[in-house]
């Protein structure tokens, strides 16, 4: 059977990858043929950013197309054991969604990977519009026992416990194989969510056979690791991305899907940020700065090859993904997301785009308008000019303290919109800190 004349897609997140892990973003380590060649042929973004550099938070952001801030859940950073029984800490299944909205137009729609929004018996892929979903609920995941903190395996398959052998980055590349190979057999268009576990730890790659399960359960293990190990975790996904582009070639279904890959936040202790300054945990660049790649042959035809310096965060990719597919959003649950859909067509028209973050963790906040950020760490406020100081290095406060003030002003009419940080916000732990004078 053939498939309608509408756009599929396909949303890769990596999880916890760095801004220069990829070859087409600066990486000499060769860990990244397949998506080098998506962007080689695709549109590559440079100054896309994460919602935030936590994990569960941008996953609400890309889920809702708005600022994760509007949910309880998000303010855990990341969501953690306490969130085990929770009825508020998780994403509400009355909310309107990316894979939600897709599916009321007519899309198929399915998560293969991480949720990482709340857990049962109030929180679900099915509940917020997957029809589909086999993967692990929790954060971070053993790749072999498939545990988080207990013995028994973290995956689900459609809503039920479920395990099954095997090296997680791959089960999780071979299902995405096996469903574009079964909605070629339909004329129902699809929306696949691909969702990676790796590069976050514990770090296992397919040669190693896992570890010690009463090791895996003990927060002791983070302490291994190395380079090499995390390099060979990315080309193993990536290998896997690649086996999932075959698939759409071999059933025809390559030219008209829209893939967009990407990382829920900044790098952590092995990963590259280079030249960009903090990881995971920071709202410097290190921890919210990261790949897009945008591949589609159909719909990229004038653009295709080209880079763009357009500021985006992960919601906008939601609203993206709307706009192609023609569905508006639900009136009683407007966007933040904006569309990026004229940027795709034309990479070097760019818009100005303002963005803002904000962190329970060091009372950290960031507002970026055009080349300039405004950021403030514990009690200590920074202002740089981005396009020339990528390293947040030179601190414009003193020097500019009428843009100080008005950016500053800026922020907080913004942060007075939304809810505040609740007070019993917890704070998960904390592997990379930003290195910012105390000055």
């Amino acid at each position: 059977m053939t498939h309608t004349n509408k756009t599929n897609f396909i949303f890769i997140v990596a999880d916890d990858l760095g801004y220069a892990d990829l070859g087409c973003y600066g990486s000499r380590a060769n860990t990244s043929p397949c998506l080098d060649q998506l962007a080689s042929a695709g549109v590559r973004f440079t100054n896309g950013y994460a919602n935030s550099p936590v994990c569960s938070p941008t996953r609400f952001a890309l889920m809702t197309a708005c600022y994760q801030y509007w949910v309880r859940g998000a303010s855990e950073e990341p969501m953690a054991g306490n969130a085990h029984g929770s009825q508020e800490l998780g994403l509400f299944p009355h909310l309107a969604t990316l894979p939600g909205m897709l599916k009321d137009a007519g899309y198929h729609t399915a998560l293969i990977g991480k949720w990482h929004l709340g857990f049962r018996p109030h929180f679900g892929p099915e509940k917020s519009g997957y029809m589909h979903h086999f993967g692990p609920m929790s954060g971070g995941v053993s790749y072999y026992s498939h545990n988080a903190r207990g013995e028994s395996s973290d995956l689900e398959l459609d809503g039920q416990p479920y395990d099954e052998p095997g090296y997680l980055t791959d089960l999780l590349s071979n299902r995405a194989v096996d469903y574009v190979h079964q909605r070629a057999k339909e004329t129902q268009p699809f929306f696949l969510s691909l969702h990676y576990t790796a590069p976050h730890w514990p770090w296992e790659t397919r040669a190693q056979g896992g570890i010690d399960p009463e090791i895996a359960n003990d927060i002791s293990h983070l302490d291994g690791g190395n380079v090499e190990t995390y390099q060979t975790m990315i080309r193993e996904m990536d290998e896997g991305i690649g086996w999932v582009v075959q698939a759409l070639k071999d059933t025809n279904q390559f030219d008209n899907t829209l893939i967009i890959f990407t990382s829920d936040n900044g790098g952590e202790r092995f990963s590259d940020n280079w030249p960009l300054v903090g990881g995971k945990m920071d709202l410097t660049e290190g921890g919210i700065r990261v790949p897009y790649i945008a591949h589609w042959p159909e719909g990229l035809k004038q653009s295709a090859g080209q880079t763009s310096t357009q500021h985006c965060l992960t919601m906008d990719w939601s609203a993206t993904i709307l706009d192609i597919a023609g569905v508006q959003a639900a009136a009683n649950q407007p966007l933040d997301g904006q569309s990026l859909l004229g940027n795709l067509h034309i990479p070097a028209h760019t818009v100005e785009r303002p963005m803002f973050w904000r962190m329970k963790h060091r009372d950290q906040r960031a507002y970026r308008l055009g080349s300039w950020k405004y950021l403030k760490v514990d009690t200590y406020e920074y202002l740089f000019d981005i396009d020339t100081d990528a390293r947040e290095r030179a601190n414009q406060a003193k020097r500019q303290p009428q843009r100080l003030r008005a950016m500053r002003a800026a922020y907080e009419a913004w942060n007075a919109q939304i809810p505040a940080v609740p007070d019993d916000a917890r704070i998960g732990l904390v592997f990379s800190v930003a290195d910012m004078p105390s000055r």
